[in-house]
C-alpha cells in the first residue's frame, strides 16, 4: 500500500508486519483530508442532548445547519436541543461585531423558550472579529437569572477531541452547583452515553434491576438540574473515554469521585460494565442480581444470533470509527457473530487504545489513526472487506465500492448497544452482508 502521505506512515500498521507503537494524537497532516470533525462540532456533539438547555450556535447559519439534530439523541421531556438557534452572523456582523445580535437573541429565545440554562457555541469566525462572548453571557446570566456559558469552540483552534474538553469544561461550570441535594445509596453518574435511539434507557434499566440508582446521564437524555447534582454520586461510569474521560478525572480531583472506563457494546463488555459497578460498590446481593440477568439476557439472546452466525462465518469487516475504545468493542461482537475484522481504525484513539486493539486483532490487520478517505478505500480493496462499519463520512466510501455499510455513528437510530443492541447490531451486519444485491456486482 503506498498510496499514504509519507508523513502518516507511523500513523499505519499492519499487525504481524511492524508491530511498533503506532503514532496518535498528533495534529491532521495537511494534505490528508482527515475525517475528523473541527472542535465546534466536538463540543456540540456533547453538550447537544442536554434536552431542557438553550443551544445558541453564535456565527453564520452554515455551522447550525451542519450541526442541526446531529445525534440521534432522545429526550423523555424537553425538545429545545433539537431546534438550532443562530445569531445567522453576516457581513455587517464582520465589520462591526456580533455581541449586540448575540445579546438580543439570547434574551429573546430564553424569554420565548424559558429554559433551565443555556450554551452559547463561538465559531470560526467569532474567533477572528473577536465578539467577547464570555461577556455577553455574563451579563444574561445577571439580567434572567439562569446559567448562560459560553463554549469557546472556535472550529480552527484544534480537533473535534479538543472540542470535547471544552465541552467537558462548561458541563464543570455547572456540577456542584447544587449544595443542598443528597444522594441516594449506589448512585453512579453515566458519562459518555448520549442515549442514541433510546440506549440510555435500555441501560438504566439494566441497573435499576441491579438495584443501582442512575443520578446524572452526561449528557444523554440529559437536564441541567441532574448534572447540577452529579457531584453527589459515588462512582462515575464512563462509557466514551474520548470525550468524557477529562471531566471524569476532574470530578475524581474535584470531589472525589472514583470512575470505571466500560463499554455497553457487545455481549462480553456489556455483561463487564454490570458486573463491575456490583464489585465496586461490594455487595453480593448486587452482584447475584446481575449474574441473574446476564444470564437470563444471554438465554434469549444467543440462539437468536446463531442464525446470522451461520452465514456470517469467515466474512470480513472494515472498521473506522470515532473513538478506538468503540472499535475495540465492535472487533468483539464481530467476532462473535464469525466476522473477522481486517482494517480497525479511529479518530481519537491514544496509545493504550492502540495496544488493546494490537492485543485482540488476528494477524495481518492493518490498524490505522486519523485515516483519509483515499487510505479507508485502498485498505478496504486490499484487504477484501465485505462490510465497512463507521459514520456518516464513511458511508460514502463504502457506497462507492459496492460494499455493505452499517451506521454505527452519533447519526444513527437504531438501538446497538446492550443485549438488544446488539441483536439488532447482528440483523444490521447480516441484512448489509447477505443482501441479493451483491450477485449484481462485480
Amino acid at each position: 500500500m503506498n498510496t499514504f502521505i509519507k508523513d502518516r506512515q507511523n500513523q499505519i500498521l499492519t499487525k504481524g508486519k511492524n508491530d511498533a507503537a503506532i503514532a496518535c494524537g498528533k495534529a491532521s497532516v495537511a494534505g490528508s483530508v482527515s475525517q475528523r470533525a473541527c472542535v465546534f462540532c466536538g463540543s456540540r456533539v456533547v453538550l447537544y442532548p442536554i434536552a431542557d438547555a438553550l443551544h445558541l450556535i453564535h456565527g453564520p447559519v452554515g455551522c447550525a445547519a451542519y450541526t442541526w439534530d446531529i445525534r440521534g439523541a432522545l429526550s423523555s421531556g424537553p425538545q429545545i436541543h433539537r431546534l438550532s438557534f443562530t445569531t445567522d452572523l453576516k457581513e455587517k456582523e464582520v465589520v462591526f461585531g456580533g455581541e449586540k445580535k448575540l445579546y438580543h437573541a439570547l434574551i429573546s429565545l430564553i424569554e420565548m423558550y424559558k429554559p433551565r440554562g443555556a450554551f452559547v457555541y463561538a465559531t470560526c469566525i467569532v474567533g477572528v472579529i473577536g465578539d467577547d462572548v464570555a461577556a455577553v453571557c455574563k451579563r444574561v446570566t445577571r439580567e434572567t437569572g439562569i446559567d448562560v456559558i459560553p463554549v469557546m469552540s472556535e472550529g480552527f483552534s484544534g480537533t473535534k477531541k479538543d472540542g470535547y474538553k471544552i465541552a467537558c469544561g462548561a458541563l464543570s461550570k455547572l456540577i456542584g452547583t447544587d449544595t443542598t441535594f443528597k444522594a441516594p445509596e449506589h448512585s453512579i453518574n453515566i458519562l459518555g452515553d448520549f442515549n442514541l435511539a433510546g440506549e440510555l434507557w435500555m441501560l438504566s434499566e439494566y441497573y435499576k434491576k441491579m438495584g443501582v440508582n442512575l443520578l446524572a446521564a452526561m449528557t444523554g437524555d440529559g437536564r441541567i438540574d441532574a448534572v447540577r447534582k452529579a457531584h453527589t454520586a459515588q462512582l462515575n461510569v464512563v462509557q466514551c473515554s474520548g470525550s468524557m474521560i477529562g471531566l471524569a478525572k476532574e470530578m475524581k480531583e474535584k470531589y472525589g469521585i472514583p470512575f470505571m472506563k466500560v463499554s455497553y457494546f457487545g455481549i462480553e463488555d456489556m455483561s463487564d460494565a454490570l458486573y463491575e459497578v456490583a464489585k465496586f460498590f461490594g455487595s453480593d446481593e448486587m452482584m447475584q442480581k446481575a449474574r441473574m440477568l446476564v444470564k437470563d439476557e444471554l438465554s434469549k439472546l444467543l440462539p437468536a444470533l446463531q442464525k446470522y452466525k451461520q452465514e456470517l462465518e469467515g466474512k470480513k469487516a472494515a472498521i473506522y470509527v470515532g473513538g478506538a475504545f468503540k472499535a475495540i468493542s465492535l472487533v468483539k461482537a464481530l467476532r462473535l457473530i464469525g466476522m473477522k475484522v481486517v482494517v480497525v481504525g479511529s479518530q481519537t484513539g491514544n496509545q493504550d487504545d492502540y495496544e488493546l486493539l494490537q492485543e485482540l486483532c488476528d494477524e495481518g490487520t492493518i490498524i490505522v489513526d486519523d485515516s483519509n478517505p483515499n487510505e479507508l478505500a485502498e485498505f478496504v480493496k486490499q484487504t477484501g472487506a465485505d462490510l465497512f462499519i463507521g459514520g456518516v463520512k464513511e458511508r460514502p466510501i463504502a457506497y462507492k465500492l459496492g460494499l455493505g455499510f452499517c451506521d454505527h455513528n452519533h447519526e444513527r437510530k437504531e438501538a446497538l448497544a446492550g443485549y438488544e443492541g446488539m441483536l439488532n447490531f447482528a440483523k444490521e451486519v447480516h441484512a448489509s452482508v447477505c443482501s441479493p444485491v451483491w450477485q449484481f456486482m462485480r
